[in-house]
């Protein structure tokens, strides 16, 4: 029996054509917006997205509001529905739950990456 997290997980991913670590850099060259939201200590320990991948961070508990095109507190990059946000976590379990939270915000080409930042990490290894 899945535990119930997993079943809201399989539920955001259900929202999600999720990007393989591979597909950021076409991404990126047309026009993607690489989003970057584990929290400040885990970039620490882990590492930073390499420059090679010019990444926004935006640390979880603020996204939907610096995403949503329609918030005082958007973010430039917001500018709006169509914009495609490619969401990075550690390691791609709770960017599923931020970009499906995108999506439920009308930000229909919200994703995020498959395997997270390790995945992202091997690409330009």
């Amino acid at each position: 029996m899945a535990s119930r997290i997993d079943e809201i997980l399989e539920q955001a991913r259900a929202k999600l054509t999720r990007l393989p670590a591979a597909d950021v850099p076409a991404a990126l060259a047309r026009g993607a917006v690489l989003v970057d939201i584990r929290p400040a200590a885990q970039r620490a320990s882990e590492g930073e997205v390499p420059a090679d991948f010019p990444a926004l961070v935006i640390e979880r508990n603020v996204l939907e509001w610096r995403c949503d095109p329609t918030s005082a507190a958007r973010i430039p990059q917001a500018v709006g529905d169509d914009v495609e946000w490619v969401v990075l976590c550690s390691e791609g379990y709770t960017s599923s739950l931020a970009a499906a939270a995108l999506k439920d915000l009308g930000l229909h080409r919200a994703t995020d990456v498959i395997g997270g930042y390790h995945a992202l990490k091997k690409v330009v290894a």
